[in-house]
């Protein structure tokens, strides 16, 4: 039989790994940066106490954000009735670095934990690859599932549709954040137009 001063402990650690986690997920929604101790500080717990319920930041921000990523046909709503890939890309483009931006701090901490310890990596919260590939539905309509054309678009997109393109165009390139998300925006577009161009231009002859 379990005694009252086992489930009274047993509550008690609950509440505080719920507290962690409440404090991780309401800094993450701030766009300020997220670091334990900050996180330790909101939840009234000490940076010891939070290392203690989770190994790592990573691992606790993986659980706080659960959830809060939306799906990709809810980010594509406004042009859910487009069959155009170019222009379901440029909003999947701006959806993601907007988002981004919004949520800069805990992105930055997951591209930093990523970055040190790589075979975690596919462990990271993520939306861009089910949002470029619900962008890019119609075309695979047209040029077939993983033909060699799809998958070189899907990869260039991955590389341009990515909040390390904005971070790399905002923190070393010096661009303000709006002209940031215009390039990239402007590079996925170009890059799927041309393959639409190509495919229109073969079918054609």
């Amino acid at each position: 039989m379990t005694s009252p001063n086992t489930t009274s402990r047993a509550n008690q650690k609950l509440r505080t790994r719920n507290a962690i986690v409440q404090a991780a997920a309401e800094l993450s929604r701030s766009g300020r940066e997220v670091t334990m101790p900050e996180i330790a500080k909101a939840a009234l717990v000490s940076e010891a106490t939070a290392y203690r319920y989770f190994p790592d930041l990573a691992s606790l921000l993986r659980e706080a954000i659960a959830g809060q990523l939306p799906n990709p046909a809810e980010a594509l709503a406004p042009v859910a009735g487009c069959d155009d890939p170019v222009q379901r890309v440029a909003v999947a483009a701006e959806f993601l670095l907007r988002h981004v931006l919004t949520r800069q701090g805990v992105v930055r901490a997951m591209i930093a934990a990523t970055v040190t310890r790589p075979a975690e990596a596919a462990a990271r919260p993520g939306l861009r690859f089910g949002l470029i590939e619900h962008a890019l539905a119609p075309l695979v309509d047209t040029l077939g599932a993983g033909t060699a054309a799809m998958e070189q678009l899907n990869r260039d997109l991955a590389i341009v549709v990515s909040a390390e393109a904005l971070f790399n165009l905002t923190d070393l390139y010096g661009l303000d954040p709006e002209d940031a998300i215009a390039s990239v925006v402007h590079t996925a577009t170009t890059l799927t137009r041309a393959v639409v161009q190509e495919h229109t231009a073969a079918g054609a002859q």
